[in-house]
């Protein structure tokens, strides 16, 4: 004898809506199926009595019920998605209890695919998420995996292994197009030190890692401390080329909130604009001595950042280019470096 099926809840009748527990017992209790499924239909179709004498048209034309309830719910979902965005672009008290009342009473129905967007759709534009919805995202994978960035920001902010998880492919990813592009001895056209910063840090793990870290400082210093460790771990010097095309990143984008605190900002947007100009004059040369100057007793950390910053091939490369330009220059006027 096989076991009986275990009907999963959807969530529906936490709302009050008829779901698959309903419709079983429905279809168990009742002498005729087939008067209890027209019994259903017509009790939780669309109540529209001007709709009624319309379905058999449609039935003539071969579109099935089915087709025509999901076409009206997509479209009932799509306009509701366009009013909590709206909601969610204001600002204020009032927004918050609008979009926290909206949750109560949708997040039940979010493992209906069908309704799942809504719901994902108020979370995104919810800024502070209570941590029982969280929870609930980060126990059910296929949640996880359909959440927005912008709300698994809030779960990643108290879960550092699973933002590692998440970040620990993009590096890796990262490593091997430097390395590729590094050692692929066949292709001239592409070569290492040909593109310029702003076009380096377009490329796709560099913008992935900016989308993920939004303003968030807390998950800007998490990747930070990956990038530290890796390069301690492997000496690998294309970590200190992600960090300094991260930071600078997050420069284009504006993102204040980071750029304002980390301590290595100013001396690579310094040393950013020296090589996007391949040239570094005596204003430029006296600030970048400044910022390392100004380095105090207690500061390691930030002196091993400027560190990883300098070990970065294109800067390498740069101030090396630099320094035989200098020594061109010499030779040819025979003079010598401290004139």
């Amino acid at each position: 004898m096989n076991p009986p099926q275990k009907i999963v809840h959807s969530g529906l009748e936490e709302v009050n809506v008829p779901g698959p527990v309903f419709l079983k017992a429905a279809l168990s209790e009742c002498d005729d199926p087939l008067k209890a499924i027209e019994s259903f239909q017509v009790e939780n179709g669309i109540l529209l009595p001007s709709l009624r004498p319309m379905l058999p048209l449609l039935d003539l034309h071969g579109v099935r019920r089915l087709d025509f309830h999901t076409s009206v719910l997509e479209e009932l979902r799509d306009k509701l998605i366009a009013h909590i965005n709206e909601l969610g672009a204001k600002e204020g008290r009032q927004r918050d209890a609008k979009l926290k009342e909206l949750l109560v009473k949708s997040f039940p129905v979010v493992r209906v695919k069908a309704l799942r967007p809504v719901v994902m759709c108020i979370l995104r534009n919810t800024p502070h998420i209570e941590d029982k919805y969280l929870r609930i995202l980060v126990r059910d994978r296929e949640l996880y995996q359909d959440t927005d960035t912008e709300v698994k920001r809030q779960i990643w902010r108290d879960n550092q292994s699973l933002f590692g998880d998440e970040v620990s492919p993009l590096l890796s990813q990262y490593i091997r197009e430097k390395e590729h592009i590094l050692f692929d001895h066949l292709n001239l056209n592409n070569l290492f030190f040909t593109p310029t910063p702003k076009v380096r840090r377009q490329g796709e793990v560099v913008q992935k890692l900016a989308h993920m870290i939004g303003n968030s400082v807390k998950l800007y210093d998490m990747v930070l401390q990956f990038l530290r460790t890796l390069f301690l771990r492997t000496r690998n010097v294309h970590y200190c080329t992600l960090r300094a095309e991260l930071l600078m990143a997050l420069h284009d984008l504006e993102v204040q909130d980071i750029i304002s605190v980390d301590p290595c900002h100013k001396f690579t947007w310094c040393l950013d604009a020296c090589i996007r100009e391949k040239n570094v004059d005596m204003k430029r040369s006296r600030e970048l001595q400044g910022f390392l100057d100004n380095i105090k007793r207690g500061q390691e950390q930030v002196l091993g950042d400027l560190s990883m910053t300098l070990c970065d091939p294109y800067a390498i490369n740069f101030l090396a280019t630099s320094a035989i330009k200098i020594l061109q220059h010499l030779i040819n006027n025979e003079g010598l470096p401290r004139e």
